[in-house]
């Protein structure tokens, strides 16, 4: 009875959870952030925060950057740590900059929060084995 309240029949892999872990999230980013951002680019340049004055256009850029590459990076497991760590400067501004630490409220930055900590999490622990990263050597 121990073993089935402690789950000891599944597989314990840390791989396969940072793969889990990766996909689950690079397509939530992608595909709820990233294809917005593609598909509107030019509706959304003109009135997209700026946060570091930079101007809205570039913002944008480098939101889409992080939400449209950098989310397929995640997935595939390449530069994974690299993008995840863009992941998490882009969502940290934002976070702290634009939803100014809210994590309720009309103007909330709950997502970008969850987002940012489990990049975050991806950036400490690397790829794992099951990724583009692992299979060119480059996970310890």
């Amino acid at each position: 009875m121990g073993k089935l309240i402690r789950l000891e029949f599944l597989p314990q892999s840390y791989d396969l959870g940072l793969l889990v872990l990766r996909v689950w999230v690079g397509f939530s980013l992608f595909l709820r952030h990233g294809v917005e951002k593609v598909a509107n680019f030019s509706a959304m340049a003109s009135h997209f925060p700026d946060p570091v004055h930079i101007g809205p256009h570039w913002s944008l850029v480098m939101a889409l950057f992080s939400d449209a590459v950098c989310s397929i990076l995640l997935i595939i497991g390449f530069a994974t740590r690299l993008a995840a760590l863009y992941i998490v400067i882009i969502l940290g501004t934002a976070f702290s900059l634009v939803h100014h630490f809210a994590l309720s409220g009309p103007h909330s930055g709950e997502l970008p929060y969850v987002y940012m900590g489990v990049s975050l999490a991806i950036f400490l622990a690397g790829p794992g084995r099951f990724s583009m990263d692992g299979r060119r050597g480059k996970v310890r």
